[in-house]
């Protein structure tokens, strides 16, 4: 799928296979409050893609991915992927060769990005597609190869099953998360034993169902506050009886307050020198 430069111009698509370089990089910024999709496409290279501003959910076969602000999707070349980017946006991107070793695995991944990487992926994007290979901005690109090996994972990631039965269930708790339907609820909607439905979901997500549902609320919290909710709306559409509860819940799963992990995603950068 070709990569959007400018999202006026449609001459200005580029497809990034295509370009004769290691490293292409781009990125660009909106303030429309409505969202864009990009459907189940591929790359020969692989993406890294951060989020500045906004919030981007991407699925990809086995799992959905939450990117908050200040955080990125890595997604190995050859992933079939799509996303949907939500609110007021500002993202950077690059792909890289298979042949390049950046150290973010073969497998999905959102992490944190420093103040450092984040000022290297901005400088990045304003180099031409084609920029020369040697120099200072060489210099630069293989700085930022270091920044991104030193990138720290995020738990962000929603698994999701591949049986129709159980994926028509997960579908029906995504679509209305604050219905908090019981273990036994679900396991008779599917016409099975509470221990055979808590045994197929282990098998397909990893995860137990209670481990799996607070994963769900974890994830779509981080989006919809990225997306300018305030923690009382998100607590109430969660289904939380009240908003401490949520607060206890968010702290003891992602290790801080809803309050306090957002505040930090979205200060601004001279507030976070490197």
């Amino acid at each position: 799928m070709p990569l959007l430069t400018d999202h006026s111009v449609q001459s200005d698509w580029v497809e990034p296979d295509d370009v004769l370089r290691a490293a292409v990089f781009y990125g660009f910024a909106s303030e429309a409050l409505g969202g864009f999709e990009l459907e189940l496409h591929h790359h020969k290279k692989s993406q890294f893609l951060l989020v500045q501003r906004g919030a981007l959910t991407c699925e990809v076969e086995g799992g959905i991915w939450i990117v908050p602000p200040r955080s990125a999707l890595w997604i190995p070349g050859g992933t079939r992927h799509s996303i949907v980017m939500t609110g007021a946006c500002e993202r950077y991107g690059a792909f890289f060769a298979a042949d390049l070793d950046v150290r973010l695995g073969d497998a999905c991944c959102v992490v944190s990005v420093t103040p450092l990487l984040r000022e290297l992926m901005v400088r990045a994007a304003q180099l031409p597609f084609l920029y020369e290979e040697d120099g200072a901005n060489a210099r630069m690109v293989l700085f930022l190869f270091d920044e991104l090996g030193a990138a720290k994972s995020e738990n962000l990631h929603l698994p999701m099953p591949t049986s129709p039965q159980l994926r028509r269930i997960i579908d029906l708790m995504i679509s209305a998360p604050s219905v908090r339907r019981t273990l036994g609820f679900w396991a008779r909607d599917m016409g099975a034993s509470k221990r055979t439905f808590e045994r197929l979901m282990q098998r397909e997500t990893g995860m137990g169902f209670a481990r799996w549902r607070q994963q769900l609320s974890v994830v779509l919290a981080v989006k919809w506050m990225a997306g300018g909710a305030t923690i009382q709306q998100v607590a109430a559409d969660l289904g939380y009886e009240s908003v401490p509860s949520f607060v206890t819940m968010f702290k003891r799963a992602v290790g801080t307050s809803p309050g306090k992990y957002m505040a930090e995603r979205h200060a601004t950068r001279s507030e976070a020198p490197f």
